[in-house]
């Protein structure tokens, strides 16, 4: 079992390394590549998989209540803590919800469960960046534009790949190939990326973050273990529900923070000791969620 973990956990760690060697010398400025990756390369990466001839969501469809689930319940049990850690429910609740599914989630789904795993992993993504983009907002102290949504392209590939998908219109093999080889950058670029975010990692005040940081992943796993006796899930899916609710907070909380003044230092903070603390917490996860498919 652990050998199997240190196999998942090495290369995502390693890409991670990378950047943070890279950057700690050259300071690169990654705004231009984080814009194309979210842009072009995960919506192609999500519309390449919900449009896949082998992705049926009437097989995943019980991923959906489960990232909900996660997602409403974690926000929920961060309330108190925002409290007695004496932050603002605004600032602790959206890294407490909304965790780094993309960056660190989907390789280590892909890794751990193959193509299969994926496929349901990325029902998991879709659920809480949408989440991220309404709700988020509305906890941030602002509405949720539904023009914003309307031109967002994580959004629009989301809801076009699943309309492919549902009516099965499958795009031909000539045209799929390009669209998964540009969608296949997103994963690889997007933990070079975070390496790259992890050089500016401010200590001030490190204790409080580093309990902040761990209340994503804790308030996870208990809303996993809460819910997956509830869907009835399949060994595999209880396992992939186990590392979602296993993984640190997203960067992207961090981008909202500074998009709506809502104490983005803090914000940063936790995001990137969060996301230092994911050491510990995704082998937990993982392990967790391998035992008990192990187990069924």
């Amino acid at each position: 079992m652990f050998e199997r973990i240190l196999f998942i956990i090495l290369p995502v760690l390693l890409i991670v390394l990378t950047g943070w060697l890279y950057a700690r010398r050259h300071r690169p400025d990654m705004s231009a590549a984080n814009k194309l990756n979210m842009d072009v390369c995960v919506p192609l990466l999500l519309f390449s998989v919900l449009a896949a001839k082998d992705f049926h969501l009437a097989e995943q469809w019980k991923m959906l209540p489960a990232a909900l689930g996660i997602v409403l319940l974690s926000g929920l049990l961060a309330w108190p803590a925002a409290r007695l850690l004496g932050y603002s429910p605004r600032t602790l609740l959206p890294p407490s919800m909304f965790n780094n599914c993309g960056n660190m989630g989907l390789p280590l789904a892909l890794l751990a469960f193959g193509h299969g795993g994926f496929n349901d992993f990325v029902v998991l993504f879709v659920v809480s960046n949408l989440l991220h983009f309404t709700l988020g907002a509305v906890i941030f102290g602002q509405r949720a534009s539904l023009k914003e949504l309307a031109r967002n392209p994580i959004v629009l590939a989301t809801l076009a790949g699943f309309a492919c998908g549902l009516a099965s219109l499958h795009l031909p093999d000539w045209l799929l190939l390009p669209v998964k080889m540009l969608g296949d950058v997103s994963i690889p670029l997007m933990l070079f990326a975070l390496g790259v975010r992890m050089v500016d990692v401010h200590w001030g005040g490190w204790g409080r973050s580093l309990l902040a940081g761990a209340v994503c992943p804790l308030t996870g796993l208990i809303a996993a273990a809460v819910l997956t006796p509830l869907l009835r899930l399949d060994s595999n899916q209880m396992a992939l529900v186990f590392l979602f609710g296993a993984l640190p907070p997203a960067v992207l909380n961090f981008l909202m923070a500074e998009r709506y003044v809502q104490e983005p230092d803090k914000m940063a903070s936790i995001v990137l000791v969060g996301n230092l603390v994911s050491l510990l917490f995704v082998p937990f996860g993982l392990w967790l969620g391998l035992s008990r498919a192990l187990v069924l």
